[in-house]
């Protein structure tokens, strides 16, 4: 697992289902056998009727999902590394930025 990889995870144990996440932390403690758990963006499917909300950035296939996916940048959920269940994808280059850019915008984090 490394940063910018979207995972599979059920981050509340009510969920029937599993959802994609985006992997914030950075590569060392991604790799770190000590560090038992990671930061992430949580991801819910992206309904065509309701638009992405000003804190959203919508990742799609071309980031490995099946389906368009908002992911909210105002709320990071810090998970255990054993409830990932697998891999999806990675995010694309262009998605890094504006979720980065999107993460600063919604802290208010001066660059």
């Amino acid at each position: 697992m490394r940063q910018w990889d979207i995972v599979k995870v059920r981050i509340n144990e009510h969920d029937r289902d599993e959802h994609p996440a985006v992997v914030i932390s950075r590569d060392e403690l991604c790799a770190d056998e000590l560090t038992e758990r990671v930061n992430v963006l949580y991801g819910s499917k992206l309904r065509p009727a309701v638009p992405a909300r000003p804190t959203e950035v919508v990742l799609n296939g071309a980031d490995g999902l099946e389906f368009g996916t908002r992911f909210n940048c105002a709320f990071f959920y810090t998970i255990s590394k054993t409830k990932i269940s697998q891999t999806l994808g990675e995010v694309a280059y262009e998605r890094r930025r504006q979720i980065s850019r999107k993460i600063a915008e919604v802290f208010r984090l001066k660059l």
